[in-house]
């Protein structure tokens, strides 16, 4: 695989544009009450992109498997969906929902992107929980990422922490390496397999990675709506999702999506 090293010039105008993302994600989750639409959400974040004078990643991505590009700039999945929930003015945030909202710019040529869960005001003990280990699995990842280090060795670690929690990796979407565009080489996978143990991941100085650990509250095994996007867990359990955008230096890793 042909994985790009950034300069540091570069890595600092993706931490502008993660600055974007990380303004965004903070407003949202202040915004974000019961009563609120993921439409307004939607709105607010297509607003907050276009007065930065950024470009929303996610509007009009296409997918073979869905009739429409993507239509919202951000993805906005609750409870039981897993990634890419379509905002709509239809659907009102409810007080015990878990809301995970995915979101991404691109500034001067290069990109930013992050995700986060969180509760709408008071949520249940075991979603907390849930939010609360998935966001350790991406804390994980970012306190042991340096150069040198086999990526098999994090996200062996990502894997045991989730599951000893009494959680499940989600196997079917897996984070990736970013840059000029969203998605670029490698893939990052959140735990361990023979094709990741085959071609293992060598972490360098450089090299800029959005990791992103989505965590099942049940088994792992998901399916996606009939709208071609929507990923849903098979047992209607709730799940969650972090991620950063997170760049390789000589001695740890920078975070380029956190204000």
């Amino acid at each position: 695989m042909a994985i790009t090293l950034r300069s540091r010039r570069e890595i600092d105008l993706m931490g502008r544009a993660g600055a974007v993302v990380a303004d965004v994600l903070s407003k949202l989750q202040e915004v974000a009450e019961p009563g609120v639409t993921t439409g307004r959400l939607n709105e607010i974040a297509l607003q907050m992109t276009a007065d930065a004078g950024a470009e929303a990643l996610f509007k009009g991505v296409r997918n073979p498997h869905a009739l429409i590009p993507f239509p919202g700039a951000i993805c906005a999945s609750i409870n039981e969906q897993v990634v890419h929930g379509i905002p709509s003015d239809d659907i009102k945030l409810k007080q015990g929902d878990i809301l995970g909202i995915d979101f991404g710019v691109r500034l001067n040529g290069y990109c930013g992107d992050a995700a986060v869960t969180f509760g709408i005001r008071e949520i249940s003990e075991d979603r907390q929980r849930l939010i609360d280990v998935t966001k350790q699995v991406l804390d994980i990842a970012i306190a042991k990422a340096k150069p040198a280090v086999k990526w098999s060795q994090i996200a062996g670690q990502m894997q045991d922490y989730a599951e000893s929690a009494g959680f499940s990796v989600v196997k079917d979407f897996v984070g990736h390496g970013i840059g000029r565009k969203m998605h670029e080489e490698p893939r990052v996978p959140n735990f361990v397999s023979e094709e990741l143990l085959a071609d293992d991941i060598i972490l360098a100085e450089g090299m800029v990675l959005a990791v992103e650990p989505m965590i099942n509250a049940g088994s792992a095994g998901v399916r996606t709506l009939k709208n071609g996007w929507t990923v849903v867990t098979r047992d209607g359990k709730c799940s969650a999702h972090f991620e950063h955008t997170i760049a390789m230096m000589e001695n740890g890793c920078e975070v380029l999506t956190m204000k």
